[in-house]
């Protein structure tokens, strides 16, 4: 089929088929002959009932229909409050056509959700027109739809632990409301989550969330980047720009990382925060925003305060609510749910055949530290998802950065070095083996026992190194 613009360009797309509902026979031939002839495909019905049982069948889907209003039987208006009813097909896009029609029954077909109406005798090229758009609309706002599910899917939150739990409790309470929320907690821990599912469940959901690294942008920029500029505020300001808090007017604001803003612009956002107005540099104008502030950061705010980083009105104004996501280890029980729906993402974003995970790797997981927290732990199982074939096991986990080879007991890979009995002549492995554990320890000791340091000055690998130390049993300040 070929759609149209508005120009008249063709548009090469999948077929669509449109249903025309009309109970003369005469518009409906003509109806059929135009949108043929572009490329559609026809249904027709002459009476509402007709219409709905065509929509009602499985296996015959519509994306466009043409309904006249006055039909015998139910009207035409009827029969769309009946489509918009149904789950299927309250999306589907209608054009409203009438030789009689009302400015009330337009009004009321609008109010009900037509995409377009528009009176007999028909143009043509005002009906390809109008099919053209509100089938590219359709399109268009399945895709946004699409788009938003899969968002919010990517940053749904994951645990059933106590301590989250306790955080989605938090969550339920606070997004309903306007008060600013603080979320603390170390990196990784999922504090940019916790921001956009209080966004998802606010009043302000279908609002803009907009994220801003305080700690990314240049502490010279960052009012420029908070607040906006006129043109010529200073040198490269081309022209006006809006920004932040204007981009986010009636949605939510994620100063991230909030810690690390400089005072200079603390000032002005906690004039925001107080009066709803920004000033864009160069400018004396004041500009009224609307915006829901909601901070994160890693850091001790009230230490930042005591050693005079952080202006102390400003954090009492953001510590409306404050909220404390867990670090990993306080959740471990969650490891496996984690894991799995990492995977699961993984393999269906990079077009993947789905991988199990060995009980093992759990297992094994959950004896790691990961001070990096989730944002590690999916490094971790996504690089296994790479390397595994279609079960991911231990052997497919990356070494755990974190362990040190000295304090591991267990799981080597080679046997420790043979020794000779007293009095014996060692044989030439055993040998070998004494003087390249006695090797590795000096290299070690030069290091300051710092296995990635002795591994270069050896030109081996780091695992290879650790692998090497558990084997021959080497302990921490061995002479």
């Amino acid at each position: 089929m070929a759609e149209t613009n508005e120009d008249g360009t063709r548009l090469a797309a999948a077929a669509v088929t449109v249903l025309v509902v009309d109970d003369e026979k005469n518009i409906r031939r003509t109806l059929g002959m135009v949108l043929d002839g572009d490329g559609y495909n026809v249904l027709e019905a002459e009476s509402g009932e007709q219409a709905l049982e065509l929509l009602a069948q499985a296996g015959r889907p519509i994306d466009l229909a043409i309904l006249d209003l006055k039909l015998p039987g139910i009207s035409g208006i009827t029969v769309l409050e009946r489509l918009r009813a149904e789950e299927a097909t309250r999306e589907l896009p209608v054009i409203v056509v009438s030789g009689h029609a009302t400015v009330q029954d337009a009004v009321q077909a609008i109010k009900l959700g037509a995409s377009d109406f528009f009176e007999k005798p028909l143009s043509r090229e005002r009906v390809l027109v109008s099919v053209g758009n509100s089938v590219r609309t359709a399109r268009l706002t399945r895709a946004v739809t699409q788009l938003r599910a899969e968002l919010e899917a990517r940053y749904e939150m994951i645990g059933t632990s106590p301590s989250m739990q306790r955080l989605y409790q938090q969550i339920d309470r606070v997004a309903p409301t306007r008060a600013s929320v603080l979320i603390t907690g170390e990196s990784g821990t999922g504090k940019e989550l916790v921001s956009r599912a209080i966004h998802r469940l606010s009043p302000r959901r279908d609002e803009p969330f907009v994220r801003v690294n305080c700690a990314a942008i240049p502490r010279e920029l960052i009012e420029s980047e908070l607040f906006g500029h006129e043109r010529g505020a200073f040198t490269g300001a081309q022209g006006r720009k809006r920004g932040f808090f204007e981009q986010a007017h009636g949605g939510t604001l994620l100063l991230d990382e909030i810690g690390d803003m400089a005072l200079v612009a603390q000032a002005k956002v906690l004039r925001a925060l107080q009066n709803g107005e920004i000033v864009r540099l160069g400018s004396e104008q004041i500009v009224k925003v609307d915006v829901r502030v909601l901070a994160a950061t890693n850091k001790d705010l009230q230490r930042e305060v005591g050693a005079g980083n952080f202006r102390e009105d400003l954090y009492f104004r953001l510590d409306v609510f404050p909220m404390k996501c867990p670090a990993l280890r306080e959740r471990r029980e969650d490891i496996p749910l984690l894991a799995e729906a990492f995977v699961s993402s993984f393999c269906k974003e990079n077009g993947l055949r789905p991988k199990r995970i060995d009980p093992s790797v759990h297992e094994s997981l959950a004896r790691r530290q990961f001070p990096g927290n989730v944002r590690e732990l999916k490094n971790a199982v996504e690089r296994a998802a790479i390397l595994a074939s279609d079960v991911i096991t231990v052997a497919d986990l990356p070494e755990d950065p974190h362990l040190s080879p000295f304090d591991d007991e267990g799981d080597a890979d080679e046997a420790p070095v043979s020794r000779a009995k007293p009095g014996e002549r060692p044989t030439l492995r055993e040998h070998r083996e004494a003087s390249e554990r006695r090797y590795i320890i000096d290299t070690l000791k030069e290091a300051d026992w710092n296995v990635s340091k002795a591994a270069v000055t050896l030109g081996v690998e780091r695992t290879n190194l650790h692998k090497k130390i558990r084997a021959y049993g080497i302990k921490r300040g061995e002479a």
